[in-house]
This record gives C-alpha cells, structure tokens and sequence, in this order.
C-alpha cells in the first residue's frame, strides 16, 4: 500500500508497555534492531503493532508475553501521539504492572532504575 497515496485516516498503529516491577522499583527497556519505520531506534519498551481480532490493550498483553515471557496487568494509559519523524506511525504507550512474582534476572539485564 503506497501511504503517501492516502490524505488520512490510515495510521501504522504502535502498542508500547512500561513494564514496572514494584519489588524491584525497576522498568524494563529492550534492544531493537532493524526496525523499517525508525532504523535509528536502538532502545525501547517493549510492544508491537495489534491485530484487528483483538483490543489494543489485550494485543500488548499478548506482545509483551511473547517477547519477554512475562505476564503484565495494564493500569493505564500514559500517552499517544504520532511520531514526528514519521507522521503515519501512531504510538500509544501504556503503564503496566509486572504480574509474576520472580523474574529471570537476564531478562532486566537491561533495564534502568
């Protein structure tokens, strides 16, 4: 689909998780690598675009379960906005909250306080 074709109304649409673990007081940030939209995005939450058979909200349920293994209670909303660099991709991040009791220490290796 050529999007410079299209006047409005079509958005690549992003779901991001702040993954806070309130034992460790820690949020997780992942490495990304060749990403086509932003190639110069190296570190982010994790997330990725939804599927149409589910909501926003269960679709970075489910991304953040299948790139971490972890399972995350959605609390709220933080903000939404499109991408300055580029305009077609809307970004919605949202505040979730580390389910699971103990975590693989590999997988926070990156993460910050």
């Amino acid at each position: 689909m050529n999007w410079k074709n299209l006047d409005r109304g079509i958005f690549l649409v992003n779901v991001l998780g702040i993954v806070y673990d309130p034992k460790t007081k820690k949020i997780l940030i992942g490495r990304r690598e060749k990403d086509e939209y932003l190639p110069e995005l190296t570190w982010c939450f994790p997330g990725g675009r939804p599927d149409y058979n589910h909501s926003l909200i269960m679709s970075l349920i489910m991304e953040i379960k299948k790139k971490t293994n972890l399972d995350v209670n959605v609390l709220d909303c933080i903000f939404a906005r499109t991408l300055p660099k580029n305009q077609n991709l809307y970004q919605s991040t949202i505040f979730v909250k580390l389910l699971k009791k103990q975590v693989n220490q590999k997988q926070w290796k990156n993460s910050r306080k």
